[in-house]
């Protein structure tokens, strides 16, 4: 029986932290606070007799910071999620999104406020969906749930000793059809003229690996939703133009779509598409989150369908919950075309799982086949 149990250890430099942390932690049901360290070198040390699923790990520290941590962790091929404890600056934001890209699973904030009963229910309020994350990820990583999983990409499951197998595929609610990749062809008489993606946990890593793959003569615009708060989207955008050849940015209200540009949610602002006399533009507004997000995949989805019908592609990629499967359903009911992750490539099998069980995706493929899959579908 695989233990619902989230091991945890603590690592920061300041003995405070280490204690409101492991406090906070303590009161999340399924958790266990199996030790601390101050710096990430006694956290190496700590791993392999401890064996926790879950490293808190602050940026800054000592002898062996969040960064040169992650890296080891990296090398040494450990199998423990990382989640990094962040200074809310456009400094502490820049770190954390090489962390993101270098593997670390997930983030949170240290918050700013004077009253520490805020502070703790701040802290409180951002491990909770953490925890629930590495819960799923570790119940998706187990023996049995990974015999669910599809095999190669584009080909249908092999046939499997039945019993286990089977039983994991009831678990999931995904029927054994709809796992497997599928091809379809293009939908008819509508010539792709936007690419849309939706993205959450595991995001920043998975950008890294499509965007900077599409060609620099890539003929349409490309607007993204990826779950997370003010200045870190910022941050995502600059390290993702890096390392593109197509420009991408944070994007502004009333910016008109044009070709090429690559154009990420504001974090804290529900993004949308609009028609007028000029073009295609997008509004950013302060409408209410949806799926208890903002930005959030389904509101983008939702104007893409009204806006661009069966001339849009969608892709939902890695993420924890539901968000964008309505908006994919209506844009499958205008005609559009739509990609899912696979579930060995996605950090959190979750938003394209659900869009895979609702039948809204055309194929699903491994994160390395993304950027093929679209520009195949562009072209």
């Amino acid at each position: 029986m695989i233990s619902r149990e989230i091991r945890v250890l603590v690592v920061d430099d300041t003995a405070l932290y280490r204690t409101v942390l492991s406090d906070i932690l303590a009161k999340i049901p399924d958790v266990e606070v199996v030790g601390t360290a101050n710096n990430g070198r006694i956290a190496l040390d700590k791993i392999d007799q401890l064996k926790p699923d879950l490293l808190t790990l602050d940026l800054e520290m000592p002898e062996m910071d969040g960064l040169a941590t992650l890296r080891e962790l990296q090398r040494l091929k450990l199998d423990v999620a990382v989640v990094m404890v962040s200074a809310h600056t456009s400094e502490g934001a820049a770190v954390t999104i090489k962390a993101l890209e270098g593997g670390a699973f997930d983030f949170i904030t240290k918050p700013g406020s004077t009253s520490l009963e805020q502070n703790r229910e701040s802290l409180l309020r951002q491990l909770r969906p953490v925890i629930q994350n590495v819960s799923t990820r570790k119940l998706l990583r187990s023996p049995l749930s990974r015999a669910q999983a599809p095999s190669a990409p584009r080909q249908a499951t092999s046939a499997r000793p039945a019993a286990a197998a089977m039983e994991a595929k009831k678990k999931s609610g995904i029927s054994p059809a709809a796992q497997r990749p599928r091809i379809v062809s293009a939908a008819p008489g509508g010539r792709i003229a936007i690419v849309v993606i939706g993205v959450s946990t595991g995001g920043p890593n998975a950008l890294a690996e499509v965007l900077p793959k599409l060609p620099r003569d890539f003929r349409v615009p490309v607007v993204i939703v990826q779950h997370m708060p003010p200045v870190f989207t910022k941050a995502l955008a600059d390290s993702l133009n890096q390392k593109s050849v197509l420009n991408v940015i944070e994007a502004r209200d009333e910016e008109q779509l044009q070709p090429g540009n690559v154009y990420l949610a504001p974090g804290a602002k529900q993004m949308k598409v609009v028609k007028k006399a000029a073009g295609e533009f997008l509004q950013l507004t302060d409408d209410p989150p949806e799926n208890h997000c903002r930005p959030s995949v389904d509101y983008l989805f939702r104007s893409v369908a009204s806006v661009y019908g069966n001339r849009a592609l969608g892709v939902i990629m890695t993420g924890m919950g539901s968000d964008g499967v309505k908006g994919l359903q209506l844009m499958k009911q205008q005609g559009a075309q739509v990609i899912a992750q696979d579930q060995a490539s996605c950090v959190v099998f979750g938003m394209p799982m659900e869009a895979i069980k609702a039948g809204v995706t055309d194929v699903v493929v491994p994160l390395a086949q993304i950027t093929l899959e679209i520009t195949h579908r562009v072209n």
